[in-house]
């Protein structure tokens, strides 16, 4: 009996081994069908579009894959390694922020002789790796192998407004790689999300310090999103500043310059603390820390905690070193900053005139480069003005985005996206504010808009905008005047 027991396990070894080696058989290709709304005209809905990409098989029978691969999807189809037989399925967890999702799959049959990859660690610079996935062009399966270049904090493009972590490799990742693992000694250390317009045999890969942690968020069966600190750090190397804040000259610390709206940190930080340590690291004065090897931010130490965890900090305030424990939270109300997916765009239309909250999705949908100063009221609002005067920031700021032209409204002088400061008096922070303003009655006979921040002023009709309002829903394919 040991004998048998002893050549069982030998063989289940070498089969462990055999799928170890071979994890083109854990790796599959997705087929996306996803469907957009048209963010000028958020009534509508741009054609369906069909995009593919890579996933690959993690623990607890889960397809991991690139958020961008499957947002917006309708119908998500899964082919295994060298199958012809597409499966269903859809989307289990998504990270927006990280770029990353889970799937799952009804039918078991799918996993059948499959074994899940094994998430192994940081990969060291001027390693080999090998890229697997589906790229465009082809059905059949890509390999690529290349070096890791630099491993840095990079701009993460399919949220907009979040920097991570990233590797650099030159193994090419092309249309097609995202969501596909990347391999070293038979261990996935990453996932291939982007690349660079312009750069050839250039390509990012999402470590698995990221994969970790989003793994580890969805256990409870929720995601919640990577925590910040809520602080903005600025370089300490100035020798007169340090002096001033009495600092040695150790090319250590980095000066807070601003904290956000987290209660924890509006609690226990100040500005001029100096950050010195980050857990376990030493905080350069340029606000970067060695990070396996690596100099990058600092803030990929608040990365590795999850949301309501506490990470001990060493500060200097007031000319002596101070220790505390950070509680850290996931900021949300930078949200409209980012690219938005799977939450349709809310708007309220009334006489011709739509209403949307500003957000980046919209401020795109104006077409060509829509960061030049001829926007430069909305891109205040949208970026800066929770900076600048904090105090005056809305909840939700409303922006006229266009006028569906009918009789009625054809004496509407003011044109282009305009912020809506009040509508007949009534002070509007959020969407239902303008459907509370247009009930409100003023004694006038007319609807009182006002805008910021030049304070101009129109009016609408009351009776003819009322009388006009199906009319211009039904000529312009409207089925409901608003989506809250």
């Amino acid at each position: 009996m040991p004998l048998l027991l002893a050549i069982a396990a030998l063989l289940l070894g070498l089969t462990g081994r055999a799928a170890a080696s071979d994890p083109e058989r854990s790796v599959v290709q997705i087929t996306t069908f996803s469907q957009q709304p048209v963010w000028d005209a958020p009534w509508r809905f741009d054609s369906v579009r069909r995009a593919s990409g890579t996933g690959f098989l993690v623990r607890g029978k889960r397809i991991m894959t690139n958020a961008h691969v499957v947002s917006w999807a309708k119908q998500i189809l899964v082919h295994r390694y060298q199958d012809p037989r597409p499966y269903v399925a859809k989307v289990k967890f998504i990270g927006h922020d990280c770029d990353l999702a889970l799937l799952e799959l009804e039918n078991d049959e799918f996993f059948e002789g499959m074994q899940a990859l094994e998430i192994g660690d940081l990969p060291p610079v001027r390693s080999t790796v090998v890229t697997i996935g589906y790229p465009a062009g082809g059905e059949q399966i890509s390999y690529t192998r290349g070096v890791v270049s630099r491993i840095e904090v990079q701009s993460y493009v399919h949220v907009g407004n979040r920097a991570y972590l990233a590797a650099q490799t030159d193994a090419a990742i092309n249309p097609g790689n995202s969501g596909g693992p990347v391999i070293q000694d038979d261990k996935v250390v990453g996932v291939a999300f982007q690349g660079l317009p312009g750069l050839e045999n250039t390509g990012f890969f999402i470590p698995t310090t990221l994969v970790n942690h989003f793994l580890k968020d969805v256990e409870d069966g929720g995601y919640k999103g990577f925590p910040q600190a809520g602080i903005r750090l600025m370089q300490l190397q100035n020798p007169a500043y340090r002096k001033m804040l009495k600092m040695p000259d150790n090319n250590l610390g980095t000066r807070i310059d601003h904290i956000f709206a987290a209660p924890a940190s509006k609690k226990l930080l100040k500005l001029d603390d100096v950050l010195l340590k980050a857990g376990d690291y030493e905080v350069g004065s340029d606000g970067t820390i060695l990070y396996h090897g690596n100099r990058v931010s600092v803030s990929v130490v608040f990365n590795e905690f999850q949301h309501g965890e506490s990470i001990h900090l060493k500060l200097w305030r007031d000319g002596s070193e101070l220790e505390l424990d950070l509680p850290l939270e996931v900021i949300s109300d930078d949200r409209e900053e980012g690219n938005l997916y799977d939450t349709l765009p809310r708007y309220h239309v009334y006489g011709g005139l739509v209403f949307m909250p500003l957000c980046r999705d919209l401020m795109k949908s104006i077409g060509g480069n829509w960061t030049d100063p001829g926007n430069a009221d909305l891109l205040y609002e949208l970026f800066y003005r929770k900076h600048d005067k904090p105090e005056t920031v809305r909840k939700e700021p409303i922006v006229l985005t266009s006028i569906l032209a009918h009789r009625s409204n054809a004496n509407f002088s003011l044109r282009g996206r305009l912020l809506v400061d009040k509508i007949n008096g009534v002070k509007i922070n959020q969407m239902e504010d303008v459907i509370k303003g247009f009930a409100t009655e003023n004694g006038t006979g007319q609807h009182v808009l006002e805008f910021y921040p030049e304070h101009g002023i129109e009016c609408l009709d009351r009776k003819a905008s009322t009388a006009a309002q199906s009319e211009i829903l039904k000529s312009n394919g409207i089925t409901n005047d608003r989506r809250l």
